[in-house]
């Protein structure tokens, strides 16, 4: 039987994990630019790290961007942890935070591939499909109080 445990990063260590697990997937995987991928957000952002069985294999970030809204970003699992509810439960983790933090809101730019991801946990999509590092995205919303 596997453990999942998701956490707000508390150390050092576990920030690294943090950049290790982003840089293995969106710089490595997803040939994004690293000079794209680590950003000033980082450092007021709420860094969240999944683990399973002890072993970091997946992270996310809440950013409060005033007004009562949260922008989740920077959802990336190891493969080895995909297919098991992680980033479900790295979602949930983020809307908990937000929650905590009296926002009202979160929002997300989520890659395209991962709209029905997204959808199915409660986000709609608006505007118009647009590139981040080459990649498509679409702006998500979902407002926290109903799940």
């Amino acid at each position: 039987m596997t453990t999942t445990e998701i956490r707000l990063a508390r150390d050092e260590r576990d920030r690294a994990a943090v950049f290790v697990i982003r840089g293995a997937v969106f710089v490595a995987e997803q040939q994004v630019p690293v000079e794209e991928e680590w950003d000033s957000r980082d450092t007021a952002a709420d860094h969240f790290l999944a683990l399973v069985d002890g072993v970091p294999v997946g992270t996310v970030r809440l950013v409060d961007l005033g007004g009562g809204t949260g922008l989740l970003g920077r959802l990336a699992v190891l493969p080895k942890g995909r297919g098991n509810g992680t980033g479900v439960a790295l979602v949930r983790a983020v809307e908990e935070r937000a929650s905590e933090r009296g926002l009202d809101r979160v929002e997300l730019h989520a890659q395209t591939h991962a709209l029905g991801f997204y959808t199915r946990l409660g986000y709609t999509a608006h505007g118009e499909e647009f590139l981040d590092a080459g990649i498509p995205h679409m702006h998500m919303v979902r407002e926290l109080g109903r799940r």
